[in-house]
């Protein structure tokens, strides 16, 4: 069975270009629009990996994945974000609430791959 990826971003390009990608190296792939589609995919989905923006509307990443490292449901599953936020003190916060890695945007194809190999 492929591996499966949430892919969670608020705009449809960045979406889609994630998912080509992810897609290309033959995992599985799940969408999600905001944070809070993403916590409940991920509930039942059960990813083995998170690629989430941080910038998004209602609920943005730094929130859902607080909220996803706090559910015992979804606690394991690692969280990469991939966002225009690139500063240090942005990498600081995205690991207290319990992402894997920040990836920042404009990104590269392989680092994109880099994380699924080493998290997913």
């Amino acid at each position: 069975m492929s591996k499966k990826i949430l892919i969670v971003d608020d705009s449809e390009a960045d979406l889609t270009h994630l998912q080509s990608i992810v897609a290309e190296a033959k995992y599985q792939t799940v969408l999600a629009r905001s944070g809070e589609e993403a916590v409940n995919k991920a509930k039942v989905e059960k990813p083995n990996m998170i690629l989430m923006d941080i910038i998004m509307g209602e609920m943005d990443g730094f929130s859902t994945c607080r909220e996803l490292s706090n559910s015992p449901e979804t606690a394991n599953i690692p969280v990469v974000f991939v966002s225009s936020k690139n500063q240090k003190v942005d990498h600081i916060w995205a690991a207290k609430q319990g992402a894997k890695a920040l990836i920042s945007k404009p990104y590269r194809q392989e680092d994109i791959l880099n994380q699924l190999q080493s998290y997913a």
